[in-house]
This record gives structure tokens, sequence and C-alpha cells, in this order.
């Protein structure tokens, strides 16, 4: 009797430790998710305007839908010989740019900028290589911060 008890713990044993390594691993299955769940982003243009204004544009890939994307213009301003964030907006519609040719070879069809106080901005982005360019979207950046133009 003591065999066949052996045994069935040892059974018993070895079930628990399936089912464990089994939770155990849709629980890292279910934190690599989460961690995905935030947005993948793509520095695409950046100018420095002297020592006066930063700005970069940024692909941010949708959470909701794998092939979409919006695109963030951040404009920074020196602070304490640091670049610090000093406004934000979102070019054309959130979610309203393709993630490939957004972040491919030529997404920037046009990123000028120019050092005068106001500084004026004009951004078009690849829509689609068959579609070609966005029409040019025009900003002034005047103190730090973003007005469309």
């Amino acid at each position: 009797m003591s065999l066949t008890r052996s045994l069935t713990r040892r059974g018993t044993t070895a079930a628990v430790t399936v089912l464990m390594a089994a939770a155990l691993g849709a629980a890292g299955t279910g934190a690599s998710s989460a961690d995905s769940a935030a947005p993948q982003t793509r520095q695409i243009a950046s100018s420095v305007l002297g020592s006066d204004y930063k700005i970069t544009l940024t692909a941010l890939r949708s959470t909701q839908d794998e092939y979409a994307a919006s695109v963030r213009l951040q404009v920074y301003t020196q602070s304490g010989g640091a670049w610090k964030e000093s406004d934000r907006l979102t070019v054309g519609d959130v979610d309203g740019w393709f993630w490939y040719p957004l972040t491919g070879k030529g997404a920037v069809c046009e990123f000028s900028t120019a050092s005068s106080e106001p500084a004026p901005l004009t951004v078009s982005l690849l829509l689609t290589p068959s579609l070609g360019c966005s029409g040019p979207t025009e900003y002034v950046v005047k103190e730090g911060r973003v007005y469309a133009g």
C-alpha cells in the first residue's frame, strides 16, 4: 500500500507542478501583453532652432489598430541647461495616419522651421506611397507654444 500511496503522491505533485507552470506561463503572457499595450513610438523628425526651440515629430502606433498611427508635434525650450517640453499637439487626426508609411523611408515630405519669433513651421507627411504626401500644414511657434498658422 505504501508503494501505491507514493506513486499517487508523485502523480499529484507532478500534476500540481504542471498546473503551476501553466498558470505562471499565462501570468507571464498577460504581463507581456500589458506591456505591449503602451504605444510604440518612433521619432520621425527633429529640428533645433538655436538655443530657443527644439521641435520634434513622433509617430505613435495605435493601440487599437496595428496599421494606424498618430503624429505628435512637441516643442521644447531651454530651461536650466536642458530641453523641457513647453507644448505639444497632434498633427492631423488621432490614428489618422498609417504606421508603416509614417515610419518608413521618405515618411517626412516637408518639415521646415525658421529661427525667428514667431517661428514658422510647416509639416507634410507621407500618406501612402501610392497617394503621396499630405498637404502642408502650417503652424507657428511663439513663446514656446504652437499655434495653427
